[in-house]
Protein backbone atom coordinates (compact mmCIF):
# COMPACT_ATOMS: atom_id res chain seq x y z
CA UNK A 1 0.00 0.00 0.00
CA UNK A 2 2.85 2.40 1.06
CA UNK A 3 4.79 1.94 -2.48
CA UNK A 4 1.02 1.89 -4.45
CA UNK A 5 0.53 5.60 -2.46
CA UNK A 6 4.11 6.82 -3.40
CA UNK A 7 3.41 6.02 -7.22
CA UNK A 8 -0.02 7.65 -6.89
CA UNK A 9 1.69 11.05 -5.54
CA UNK A 10 4.25 11.06 -8.12
CA UNK A 11 2.04 10.62 -10.91
CA UNK A 12 -0.05 13.71 -9.72
CA UNK A 13 3.59 15.45 -9.34
CA UNK A 14 4.43 15.83 -12.97
CA UNK A 15 0.81 18.41 -13.65
CA UNK A 16 2.16 20.42 -10.27
CA UNK A 17 5.23 20.67 -11.35
CA UNK A 18 4.63 21.64 -14.97
CA UNK A 19 2.51 24.46 -13.16
CA UNK A 20 5.00 25.59 -10.79
CA UNK A 21 7.58 25.71 -13.74
CA UNK A 22 5.46 28.45 -15.30
CA UNK A 23 5.96 31.01 -12.24
CA UNK A 24 9.78 29.53 -11.54
CA UNK A 25 13.06 27.72 -12.62
CA UNK A 26 13.75 24.45 -12.06
CA UNK A 27 16.31 25.00 -9.57
CA UNK A 28 14.33 27.62 -7.54
CA UNK A 29 11.14 25.12 -7.63
CA UNK A 30 13.07 22.92 -6.45
CA UNK A 31 14.57 24.89 -2.95
CA UNK A 32 10.81 26.13 -2.33
CA UNK A 33 9.63 22.33 -2.76
CA UNK A 34 12.67 21.13 -0.24
CA UNK A 35 11.64 23.94 1.77
CA UNK A 36 8.73 23.28 2.57
CA UNK A 37 9.27 19.48 3.07
CA UNK A 38 11.55 20.17 5.71
CA UNK A 39 9.69 22.82 7.60
CA UNK A 40 6.57 20.23 7.49
CA UNK A 41 8.81 17.65 9.12
CA UNK A 42 10.46 19.55 11.23
CA UNK A 43 7.10 20.33 12.93
CA UNK A 44 6.50 17.08 14.80
CA UNK A 45 9.96 16.73 15.51
CA UNK A 46 10.53 20.14 17.47
CA UNK A 47 7.22 19.03 19.25
CA UNK A 48 8.58 15.37 20.00
CA UNK A 49 5.76 13.38 18.27
CA UNK A 50 8.31 11.94 16.26
CA UNK A 51 11.12 10.31 17.77
CA UNK A 52 14.52 11.15 15.75
CA UNK A 53 17.63 9.37 17.49
CA UNK A 54 20.82 10.17 15.78
CA UNK A 55 23.58 9.23 18.24
CA UNK A 56 26.29 6.89 17.29
CA UNK A 57 24.78 5.70 13.91
CA UNK A 58 26.67 6.13 10.80
CA UNK A 59 25.20 9.52 9.60
CA UNK A 60 27.83 9.92 6.85
CA UNK A 61 25.88 7.02 4.84
CA UNK A 62 23.05 9.06 4.90
CA UNK A 63 24.84 11.78 3.45
CA UNK A 64 26.31 9.23 0.64
CA UNK A 65 22.47 8.11 0.51
CA UNK A 66 21.29 12.26 -0.06
CA UNK A 67 23.05 12.59 -2.39
CA UNK A 68 21.94 10.05 -4.61
CA UNK A 69 18.26 11.03 -4.04
CA UNK A 70 17.32 14.26 -3.74
CA UNK A 71 20.73 15.54 -4.77
CA UNK A 72 21.59 13.76 -7.52
CA UNK A 73 18.75 12.50 -8.77
CA UNK A 74 17.09 16.17 -9.79
CA UNK A 75 20.26 17.26 -10.30
CA UNK A 76 21.24 15.33 -13.49
CA UNK A 77 17.56 15.24 -14.24
CA UNK A 78 16.96 19.03 -14.38
CA UNK A 79 19.86 19.41 -16.57
CA UNK A 80 19.37 16.67 -18.74
CA UNK A 81 16.13 17.63 -19.90
CA UNK A 82 17.69 20.69 -20.99
CA UNK A 83 19.62 18.54 -23.37
CA UNK A 84 16.92 16.14 -23.92
CA UNK A 85 12.87 16.13 -24.29
CA UNK A 86 10.40 14.85 -21.55
CA UNK A 87 9.64 12.26 -23.45
CA UNK A 88 13.49 10.67 -23.92
CA UNK A 89 13.28 11.26 -19.93
CA UNK A 90 10.20 9.29 -20.10
CA UNK A 91 11.89 6.56 -21.55
CA UNK A 92 15.30 6.42 -19.61
CA UNK A 93 13.41 7.02 -16.06
CA UNK A 94 11.00 3.87 -17.12
CA UNK A 95 14.46 1.31 -16.80
CA UNK A 96 15.31 2.49 -13.35
CA UNK A 97 13.53 -0.76 -12.06
CA UNK A 98 15.83 -2.93 -14.30
CA UNK A 99 19.11 -0.75 -13.14
CA UNK A 100 17.73 -1.46 -9.21
CA UNK A 101 17.66 -5.10 -9.95
CA UNK A 102 20.78 -5.74 -11.11
CA UNK A 103 22.36 -3.36 -8.03
CA UNK A 104 19.78 -4.94 -5.71
CA UNK A 105 21.86 -8.44 -6.76
CA UNK A 106 25.18 -6.95 -6.61
CA UNK A 107 25.31 -5.29 -3.08
CA UNK A 108 22.31 -6.66 -1.40
CA UNK A 109 22.47 -10.15 -3.35
CA UNK A 110 18.76 -10.09 -3.55
CA UNK A 111 17.72 -12.88 -6.17
CA UNK A 112 14.32 -12.45 -8.52
CA UNK A 113 12.56 -15.28 -9.78
CA UNK A 114 11.93 -15.72 -13.97
CA UNK A 115 8.60 -14.10 -13.16
CA UNK A 116 9.59 -10.83 -11.57
CA UNK A 117 12.33 -10.16 -14.34
CA UNK A 118 9.39 -10.52 -16.90
CA UNK A 119 7.38 -8.53 -14.67
CA UNK A 120 10.02 -5.62 -14.46
CA UNK A 121 10.98 -5.96 -17.96
CA UNK A 122 7.11 -5.94 -19.31
CA UNK A 123 6.16 -2.68 -16.91
CA UNK A 124 9.30 -1.24 -18.75
CA UNK A 125 7.85 -1.93 -21.83
CA UNK A 126 4.57 -0.51 -21.50
CA UNK A 127 6.39 3.11 -20.33
CA UNK A 128 8.18 2.47 -23.64
CA UNK A 129 5.35 1.87 -25.95
CA UNK A 130 2.98 4.70 -24.33
CA UNK A 131 5.89 7.19 -25.06
CA UNK A 132 6.84 5.82 -28.40
CA UNK A 133 3.57 5.81 -30.02
CA UNK A 134 2.98 9.30 -28.16
CA UNK A 135 5.66 10.41 -31.16
CA UNK A 136 8.20 10.31 -28.35
CA UNK A 137 11.73 9.11 -29.82
CA UNK A 138 15.48 8.68 -28.49
CA UNK A 139 17.34 11.06 -30.36
CA UNK A 140 21.17 9.44 -30.19
CA UNK A 141 22.21 12.86 -30.93
CA UNK A 142 21.49 14.28 -27.49
CA UNK A 143 24.06 11.96 -25.81
CA UNK A 144 24.92 14.39 -23.01
CA UNK A 145 21.07 15.06 -22.30
CA UNK A 146 20.38 10.57 -22.16
CA UNK A 147 24.05 10.14 -20.63
CA UNK A 148 22.78 12.86 -17.76
CA UNK A 149 18.96 10.91 -17.57
CA UNK A 150 20.52 7.87 -17.60
CA UNK A 151 22.74 8.84 -14.90
CA UNK A 152 19.01 10.36 -12.79
CA UNK A 153 18.12 7.07 -12.92
CA UNK A 154 21.07 5.49 -11.75
CA UNK A 155 21.13 7.91 -8.82
CA UNK A 156 17.50 6.66 -7.81
CA UNK A 157 18.34 2.90 -8.55
CA UNK A 158 21.59 3.61 -5.78
CA UNK A 159 19.04 5.25 -3.57
CA UNK A 160 16.57 2.31 -3.06
CA UNK A 161 19.36 -0.36 -2.50
CA UNK A 162 21.21 2.08 -0.03
CA UNK A 163 18.21 2.73 2.09
CA UNK A 164 16.99 -0.73 2.02
CA UNK A 165 20.50 -1.22 3.93
CA UNK A 166 20.78 1.62 5.97
CA UNK A 167 16.93 1.14 7.02
CA UNK A 168 18.14 -1.88 9.52
CA UNK A 169 20.18 1.00 11.50
CA UNK A 170 17.74 4.33 10.93
CA UNK A 171 13.57 4.29 11.20
CA UNK A 172 12.10 6.07 8.23
CA UNK A 173 11.22 8.99 10.04
CA UNK A 174 15.28 8.97 10.83
CA UNK A 175 15.88 8.37 7.04
CA UNK A 176 13.28 11.17 5.88
CA UNK A 177 14.44 13.89 7.70
CA UNK A 178 18.08 14.13 7.29
CA UNK A 179 17.33 13.40 3.80
CA UNK A 180 15.02 16.14 3.20
CA UNK A 181 17.20 18.56 5.50
CA UNK A 182 20.47 18.14 3.00
CA UNK A 183 18.17 18.53 0.01
CA UNK A 184 16.59 21.96 1.74
CA UNK A 185 20.06 23.09 2.49
CA UNK A 186 21.88 22.48 -0.64
CA UNK A 187 18.95 23.44 -3.12
CA UNK A 188 17.84 26.77 -1.46
CA UNK A 189 21.82 27.74 -1.31
CA UNK A 190 22.11 27.04 -5.17
CA UNK A 191 19.02 28.99 -5.46
CA UNK A 192 20.23 31.72 -3.85
CA UNK A 193 23.86 31.78 -5.18
CA UNK A 194 22.19 31.82 -8.75
CA UNK A 195 20.06 35.07 -8.33
CA UNK A 196 22.88 36.16 -6.62
CA UNK A 197 25.36 35.74 -9.70
CA UNK A 198 22.82 37.36 -11.89
CA UNK A 199 21.65 39.88 -9.64
CA UNK A 200 18.05 39.14 -9.59
CA UNK A 201 18.10 38.34 -5.92
CA UNK A 202 15.41 40.81 -5.17
CA UNK A 203 13.10 38.39 -7.14
CA UNK A 204 14.21 35.46 -5.45
CA UNK A 205 10.96 35.49 -3.25
CA UNK A 206 8.77 36.80 -6.38
CA UNK A 207 7.16 33.56 -7.07
CA UNK A 208 5.27 33.12 -3.89
CA UNK A 209 2.88 36.06 -5.50
CA UNK A 210 1.55 33.37 -7.20
CA UNK A 211 -1.54 31.56 -5.88
CA UNK A 212 -1.20 28.56 -8.05
CA UNK A 213 2.74 28.40 -7.20
CA UNK A 214 2.09 28.07 -3.69
CA UNK A 215 -0.45 25.42 -4.14
CA UNK A 216 2.05 23.47 -6.16
CA UNK A 217 4.63 23.98 -3.79
CA UNK A 218 2.28 22.77 -0.80
CA UNK A 219 1.61 19.67 -2.69
CA UNK A 220 4.97 18.95 -4.34
CA UNK A 221 7.12 19.49 -1.02
CA UNK A 222 4.26 17.69 1.77
CA UNK A 223 2.67 14.95 -0.75
CA UNK A 224 5.34 14.89 -3.41
CA UNK A 225 8.82 14.71 -1.05
CA UNK A 226 8.26 14.10 2.47
CA UNK A 227 4.85 11.48 1.81
CA UNK A 228 6.81 9.48 -0.55
CA UNK A 229 9.99 9.84 1.59
CA UNK A 230 8.24 8.61 3.87
CA UNK A 231 6.19 5.67 2.10
CA UNK A 232 9.16 5.26 -0.13
CA UNK A 233 11.82 4.41 2.69
CA UNK A 234 8.69 2.09 4.56
CA UNK A 235 7.69 0.07 1.53
CA UNK A 236 11.66 -0.63 1.80
CA UNK A 237 11.96 -2.28 4.89
CA UNK A 238 9.63 -4.35 4.15
CA UNK A 239 9.74 -5.41 0.40
CA UNK A 240 12.95 -5.96 -1.52
CA UNK A 241 14.44 -3.06 -3.60
CA UNK A 242 13.66 -4.51 -6.66
CA UNK A 243 10.04 -5.01 -6.11
CA UNK A 244 9.66 -1.40 -4.97
CA UNK A 245 11.25 0.50 -7.81
CA UNK A 246 8.98 -1.46 -10.19
CA UNK A 247 5.98 0.37 -8.68
CA UNK A 248 7.53 4.17 -9.94
CA UNK A 249 6.53 2.58 -13.46
CA UNK A 250 2.41 3.10 -12.13
CA UNK A 251 3.11 6.70 -11.82
CA UNK A 252 3.04 6.58 -15.76
CA UNK A 253 -0.41 5.71 -15.44
CA UNK A 254 -1.37 8.28 -12.61
CA UNK A 255 0.05 11.20 -14.91
CA UNK A 256 -2.42 9.45 -17.84
CA UNK A 257 -5.33 9.48 -15.62
CA UNK A 258 -4.34 12.93 -14.02
CA UNK A 259 -3.56 15.04 -17.43
CA UNK A 260 -7.05 13.72 -18.80
CA UNK A 261 -9.33 14.57 -15.45
CA UNK A 262 -7.44 17.68 -14.92
CA UNK A 263 -6.13 19.41 -18.24
CA UNK A 264 -8.24 17.21 -20.66
CA UNK A 265 -5.69 15.60 -21.76
CA UNK A 266 -6.90 13.35 -24.80
CA UNK A 267 -6.14 9.60 -23.88
CA UNK A 268 -5.75 7.20 -26.50
CA UNK A 269 -5.78 3.46 -27.45
CA UNK A 270 -2.12 2.86 -26.78
CA UNK A 271 -2.16 4.80 -23.74
CA UNK A 272 -4.44 2.19 -22.56
CA UNK A 273 -2.57 -0.86 -23.77
CA UNK A 274 0.36 0.23 -22.58
CA UNK A 275 -1.12 1.10 -19.24
CA UNK A 276 -2.43 -2.58 -19.22
CA UNK A 277 1.13 -3.70 -19.90
CA UNK A 278 2.56 -1.87 -16.96
CA UNK A 279 -0.12 -2.74 -14.25
CA UNK A 280 0.38 -6.44 -15.74
CA UNK A 281 4.40 -5.58 -15.20
CA UNK A 282 3.74 -4.74 -11.76
CA UNK A 283 1.72 -7.06 -10.45
CA UNK A 284 3.56 -9.83 -12.02
CA UNK A 285 6.96 -8.96 -10.68
CA UNK A 286 5.40 -8.68 -7.02
CA UNK A 287 3.15 -11.66 -7.19
CA UNK A 288 5.63 -13.81 -9.25
CA UNK A 289 8.55 -13.68 -6.61
CA UNK A 290 10.73 -16.30 -4.45
CA UNK A 291 11.78 -14.98 -1.10
CA UNK A 292 14.81 -13.47 -0.77
CA UNK A 293 17.91 -15.04 0.56
CA UNK A 294 17.73 -13.07 3.81
CA UNK A 295 14.01 -14.25 4.22
CA UNK A 296 14.59 -18.09 3.62
CA UNK A 297 17.73 -18.24 5.91
CA UNK A 298 14.99 -16.37 8.58
CA UNK A 299 12.54 -18.79 8.00
CA UNK A 300 14.99 -21.52 8.16
CA UNK A 301 16.46 -20.34 11.27
CA UNK A 302 13.30 -19.98 13.23
CA UNK A 303 11.78 -23.75 11.98
CA UNK A 304 15.44 -24.91 13.08
CA UNK A 305 14.51 -23.33 16.60
CA UNK A 306 10.96 -24.15 16.83
CA UNK A 307 12.10 -28.15 16.11
CA UNK A 308 14.73 -27.43 18.99
CA UNK A 309 12.49 -26.24 21.41
CA UNK A 310 9.59 -29.04 20.22
CA UNK A 311 7.28 -25.89 20.84
CA UNK A 312 4.53 -25.76 17.93
CA UNK A 313 4.29 -21.92 16.84
CA UNK A 314 0.77 -20.13 17.09
CA UNK A 315 -0.52 -17.30 15.05
CA UNK A 316 -2.27 -15.33 16.97
CA UNK A 317 -5.84 -13.30 15.07
CA UNK A 318 -3.91 -10.16 16.37
CA UNK A 319 -0.81 -10.71 14.59
CA UNK A 320 0.46 -7.54 12.90
CA UNK A 321 1.16 -7.70 9.14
Amino acid sequence: MSALVNAAIIGFSFLFTKIALEDAGPVDTLAFRFAVSFAAMSIPAALGLIKLQFRGKPLFRVILLAAFYPLGFFLFQTFGLQHANSAEGGIMYAFTPVLTMVLAYVFLKETTSLGQKLGILLSVFGVVFIFVMGNGRIDFENMTGLLLLFLSGLAFAGYSVLARSLLKLFSPWEISYLTLGIGCLVFLAVSVAGHASAGTLGNWLAPLRSGRFILSVIYLGVLSSLVTALSSNYALSKLEASRVSVFSNLSTVVSIAAGAMVLGEKVTVYHVIGSLLIIAGVTGANLLGAKSKGETSKGENNKSENNKSGKATVRSGGEAI
